[in-house]
């Protein structure tokens, strides 16, 4: 979950009023949730608006099998798509993939 800021604490680190801040959120140039009186802003919304590109969270795969006879069969291989599927649903990037076909 988010952090969220006051209008006060975003004037603050953007060095302007807390009316300019207001204005934006009025005119949609910043976007803000309404909590109870107060405007709140989300800390990936501050981050959008000062133009910082999200992190990429980068993965490396290993997979391994026990036989060459597990690798012929396509364990292998579908051990590396599940392990791909896993980083996607995360929104992680894969990198390298290393693979190893070797008894315990």
């Amino acid at each position: 979950m988010d952090r969220l800021y006051k209008v006060s604490e975003v004037a603050k680190k953007l060095n302007v009023s807390t009316a300019t801040i207001r204005k934006w959120i009025r005119s949609g140039k910043l976007r803000a949730k309404r909590v109870g009186k107060l405007w709140m802003i989300p800390e990936n919304e501050l981050k959008r608006f000062l133009g910082e590109k999200p992190r990429e969270i980068r993965a490396a795969i290993y997979a391994r099998v026990s036989s060459h006879k597990q690798k012929k069969d396509g364990n292998l291989e579908r051990q590396i798509d599940r392990l791909r599927g896993y980083c996607s649903a995360r929104g992680y990037k894969v990198v390298e993939i290393i693979t190893d076909v070797a008894r315990g």
